[in-house]
């Protein structure tokens, strides 16, 4: 069953918005503060940014979407990574724009942002996959502009998956953004630690960007500002003291049938569950722990997949120990562009997002897929 994903297609803005330590912006000089200033964690729109919000239906399913039109040059197809939207796109799109003219559609990927699909569960390469194309074909019909695909992590994987199925009959180019095979396998074993390490409720939006931010999640203060605001959401059961009331009232009642001393403990339990989430209002939109019998499929045989896609293809990396075998081999082959950003964390579009604009925005105008826009000149070939 697919999927309405959250789409964005991003055209021309009055001025793309100064990036932190750029000068001449609000978010910039903040983030410039000296001791004792305290920094604005506060949510910024994506009205900031983008220049309208649409639904995109496929086949009866129903969600939200957000849609940048723009009318001129290629697509740039947006792919966000695990736990994210597309709203980590957000201060990347600002940038790619004033050096190229394009379009971008970034979506939200199923079970992710404000997406709603009947089968939620199913985070499979192929389904996801499978949704990509189909709001492309909603979206374009038999005739779809020409799109580059560019994916970050799991959103890196499931644009290799799309490209290798030929999901997207238009495709010009792939980019992929810190994720490879062998580091991804490796990390696994890891991630679930990861994840329980991470906060499972907060105090407010701001609250929640602030954590992203002295956590290292997100390195650049104005990305999290817009971006933190697709990855949490409210708790459910909070918005009205109504709704919580039957909910604590409901676990008490089936409590009654259990065991006197358990029944006790467990409704403890469960209304210090309740009074934390009337705390601590927002958590996470998806719970990623319960994904992980799809990571393996995400990743595995990726490197290979990629490097058999007969397209230009792009891979930005936050540092080169992450390059496996295979890739090692095929970018010594030339089989595609590598362009490594140090100083990021794994967010690279947002800790960097001119420096990972100025790299797509190049192989897009050596490659001939767009013009240059705003006097930008591609810099002297990296490696």
């Amino acid at each position: 069953m697919s999927a309405l994903e959250k789409s964005m297609h991003l055209g021309r803005l009055p001025s793309r918005p100064p990036l932190p330590g750029s000068g001449g912006s609000q978010s910039g000089a903040k983030m410039r503060m000296g001791p004792g200033r305290k920094r604005d964690f506060s949510p910024v729109p994506w009205s900031q940014y983008f220049e309208s919000m649409e639904d995109v239906e496929v086949e009866n399913e129903t969600g939200k979407d957000i849609s940048f039109s723009g009318s001129e040059g290629p697509v740039l197809l947006l792919l966000h990574g695990g736990g994210h939207s597309a709203l980590s796109w957000a201060v990347f799109t600002a940038a790619i724009i004033s050096r190229v003219q394009c379009r971008i559609v970034a979506l939200d990927l199923r079970s992710h942002g404000e997406t709603k699909v009947k089968n939620p569960e199913d985070l499979s390469a192929e389904t996801m996959a499978k949704d990509v194309g189909n709001v492309v074909e909603a979206m374009y019909g038999d005739l779809p502009p020409p799109i580059m695909l560019i994916g970050h992590s799991m959103g890196g994987a499931i644009a290799v998956h799309t490209a290798s199925s030929n999901l997207v009959p238009s495709l010009l180019g792939l980019c992929m953004i810190d994720v490879v095979e062998g580091t991804a396998m490796d990390a696994l074993n890891s991630m679930q630690n990861f994840l329980r390490g991470r906060p499972k409720t907060f105090k407010s939006l701001e609250n929640a960007i602030e954590w992203s931010v002295k956590s290292g999640q997100i390195r650049n203060l104005e990305s999290a500002r817009v971006s933190m605001v697709g990855q949490v959401k409210q708790c459910e059961g909070i918005t009205s003291p109504e709704g919580s009331k039957s909910i604590v009232e409901g676990i008490i009642e089936e409590e009654e049938e259990d065991e006197e001393g358990s029944e006790s403990i467990s409704k403890r339990k469960k209304e210090d569950d309740m009074e934390t989430k009337k705390d601590h209002p927002y958590t996470w939109r998806i719970e990623l722990a319960k994904t992980e019998k799809y990571w393996d499929g995400w990743f595995r045989g990726l490197s290979n997949l990629f490097l058999s896609c007969p397209i230009p293809k792009l891979l930005l990396l936050a540092g080169v120990d992450r390059l496996d075998k295979d890739l090692t081999i095929g970018q010594m082959q030339g089989k595609f562009q590598m362009q490594v950003l140090p100083q990021c964390g794994h967010a690279v579009h947002e800790d960097a997002p001119d420096k990972v604009a100025e790299a797509v925005a190049t192989f897009l105008i050596r490659h001939r897929f767009a013009e240059p826009i705003g006097g930008f000149q591609c810099p002297f070939p990296g490696s």
